[in-house]
């Protein structure tokens, strides 16, 4: 048998042997698609195609044979949860799921930062902060992986909005690209090891994300260790300036897809560019190996792809996505406990609100991104077969004990639609204007808060919002962002006591757009349209760095979440007083549940730098846990931190360090609340 074709081998002993069966034309076949989600086979070496569909809210239709798949919650509510453990079974279910529908590969997670309230695509990324964004992206790809199917994190790098997407550059400082951005992936990278990534359509500074050597060589190869294979977003590669030779030369593995959206590897080209003496094969060789690498992790030459599932329905992934939208649930206000309903005493309910009744997750409704389920729960279906013959649900407000009025965004019908009309919602191709809900949303608040000032608001949305009205008039206010497919079931299980929220706010919402380090000016965001640049001015102070340095007070600040009953935080403590180099230490804070009901509190541990070399952010998010507890429990919080912790981007050293002094750690339920704090030592 081939060294390549025996599974008891090691990879790199396979890929070495078939590296060098292959001719130099066959080489070159597998740098370009055949298609517009597979690669060519090669049948003289047995070489399968190797399939890919898009994520990441579960496997997209269009890309896996129209078929109906699991849809979970959009990415954002995901990181509400903090909730390391949800994420990689989110993951795994995914990973099943893409095997099932026939592919390899699902292109997700979305990890991109979110960097303005109004990106379009906030919905499928995790968090402002890189921390929360790469511990919990880490545990969605081993998850992924768990199944031998490859992840996919993308969009590689500081894609973090729609507008002139395939033509902007961002412009960004040296330290600001990589203390925040690269960071994100520096730590999923670390810890879990991604067998893909895919390259954005953006310019970083002046250079295409698909032929730029210096974040796909210099950074994610020889500084970060990336051992996968970068993917195209599709089509980023065909406005290349220097063509074939420049994306193999920049370290592009493959150009998706091979259709007419994708020209630039096409293999008169790039024999064109070996011929003119541009590239050699050597060069065709480093970008081929971490493709036929992924393909024996994925096991391609060992195991049938199997036949696609029209309709994946499966019980045990439905409960883990309705677990996803329960836990990422944030209460937002309460005034006077009206939240949770009790069905003894409020008899009458109204149900209202254009996302009340709305369906998400029909084919290509949102962009790439667009998962069709079996079934979908809307939230008056939950709320109502929650309610049953326990109550009475009325339409008009004055009727009611009490109003649920569900407001928010939208995905609109497709991608196409929304980029060619001025919808404002959350969707791939467009970002939103505006911070506000749309007027005819707020016209309908008002109206119902003035006929029933029990109104209570809940919004569907995968973007912060401005919630002033909300929070002056109305007793209280639910996000649920896009629970998915179970979502209805989720909400009323929240709505009626049966869970506490415990979901924690992934971003920062400012009281004004304009409060906002993304949007004081408007090169910032969308930005300079006619040179076709948007400045990242704000360098690291992205989110709640920010808003901590200039002391604005948000509208609600990163990591904020309430809770049906309280907790109280003591004993903050370190095993170890001193950190030299590259030890760890473990923070310990206990928790107790002081209120009458059971629920779980997420501990969330900053870090300050009393005195750096540089200037460094007040404090940053460096860890958490998450505890659940029943009422008069206590149970410690462990988290255990590295050397990481104390580490800026140097751009004297061009790379992370850590310098030796005092440092304080923070420990508490928000950004803003942060009652113990204890100092420390690192000695480099």
């Amino acid at each position: 048998m081939d060294i390549y074709l025996d599974s008891n081998k090691e990879i790199a002993e396979r890929v070495s042997d078939l590296l060098l069966r292959m001719t130099i034309e066959e080489k070159i076949l597998l740098l370009r698609g055949k298609d517009f989600w597979t690669t060519n086979s090669i049948e003289r070496l047995k070489i399968p195609s190797f399939g890919m569909t898009d994520g990441p809210l579960g496997v997209a239709a269009h890309s896996s044979f129209k078929g109906k798949r699991t849809r979970f919650p959009g990415t954002i509510g995901l990181a509400a949860t903090w909730n390391k453990e949800l994420a990689y079974q989110m993951g795994k279910a995914m990973g099943k799921e893409t095997k099932l529908a026939g592919r390899h590969q699902i292109l997700g997670p979305g990890v991109n930062l979110i960097r303005s309230p109004l990106c379009g695509r906030n919905f499928e990324y995790l968090s402002e902060d890189p921390i929360l964004s790469s511990d919990l992206g880490a545990e969605l790809v081993k998850g992924i992986q768990s199944e031998n199917t490859a992840s996919c994190i993308k969009h590689y790098i500081t894609n973090n909005s729609e507008t002139k997407r395939m033509k902007i550059s961002t412009e960004i400082s040296e330290r600001a690209l990589q203390e925040v951005y690269v960071k994100n992936y520096k730590r999923i990278i670390e810890k879990a090891d991604p067998w893909g990534l895919m390259v954005c359509y953006n310019k970083i500074n002046g250079t295409y994300g698909a032929e730029n050597k210096y974040i796909l060589r210099d950074i994610l190869r020889d500084q970060l260790h990336f051992t996968g294979h970068v993917v195209t977003d599709w089509g980023a590669s065909r406005a290349a300036v220097e063509g074939a030779a420049g994306c193999i030369k920049a370290g592009l593995n493959l150009e998706m897809p091979g259709l007419f959206l994708a020209k630039t590897l096409k293999p008169k080209k790039v024999m064109k560019a070996i011929n003119e003496g541009k590239i050699i094969e050597t060069d065709i060789d480093y970008v081929v190996k971490p493709l036929l690498r992924t393909f024996f992790r994925v096991g391609l030459f060992d195991h049938p792809t199997p036949e696609t599932q029209k309709i994946i329905d499966i019980p045990e992934h439905q409960a883990i996505a309705q677990a996803v939208a329960e836990e990422s649930i944030v209460l937002l206000k309460n005034d006077g406990h009206i939240l949770p309903v009790n069905l003894e005493k409020t008899k009458k309910i109204a149900i209202m609100g254009p996302n009340a009744k709305k369906i998400f997750g029909k084919y290509l409704q949102g962009g790439s991104s667009a998962a069709v389920p079996p079934r979908f729960v809307t939230p008056y279906d939950g709320i109502a077969k929650y309610i049953g013959e326990k109550g009475e649900i009325v339409e008009k407000p004055e009727d009611a004990d009490i109003v649920l009025l569900i407001l928010g965004l939208d995905h609109g019908s497709n991608m196409l639609k929304a980029m060619l009309t001025k919808m404002e919602g959350d969707t791939e191709g467009k970002d939103r204007t505006k911070y506000s809900l749309p007027d005819a949303q707020m016209q309908l608040f008002y109206d119902t808060i003035q006929r029933n000032p029990n109104t209570v608001v809940i919004l569907i949305a995968g973007s912060p919002i401005d919630c002033a009205p909300f929070l002056e008039k109305s007793p209280a206010l639910l996000n649920a962002w896009y629970p998915g497919m179970m979502g209805g079931d989720a909400l009323a299980r929240i709505l009626f006591g049966e869970i506490s929220p415990s979901g924690k706010l992934p971003v920062t919402f400012p009281k004004k757009l304009k409060d906002h380090p993304a949007h004081l000016s408007k090169d910032r965001f969308p930005g300079d349209l006619k040179n076709l640049k948007i400045h990242f001015d704000e360098g690291i102070y992205i989110g709640y760095r920010y808003f901590d340095k200039e002391n604005v007070v948000p509208q609600f600040p990163f990591g904020y979440g309430l809770s049906y009953t309280t907790f109280e935080l003591s004993n903050l403590r370190l095993d170890k007083a001193q950190i030299i180099t590259a030890g760890t230490f473990n923070v310990s804070v206990d928790v107790k549940n002081t209120g009458s009901i059971a629920g779980s509190e997420v501990i969330q541990i900053y870090l300050a730098d009393d005195e750096a070399s540089v200037e460094r952010p007040l404090r940053e998010l460096q860890g958490f846990g998450k505890i659940h507890l029943v009422p008069g429990e206590t149970k410690a919080v462990i988290i255990s931190l590295d050397q990481s912790a104390f580490e800026f981007y140097s751009v004297k050293d061009h790379k992370f360090i850590a310098e030796s002094g005092d440092f304080t750690i923070y420990a508490g339920t928000s950004s803003r609340n942060l009652p113990l704090n204890i100092k420390m030592q690192y000695q480099a």
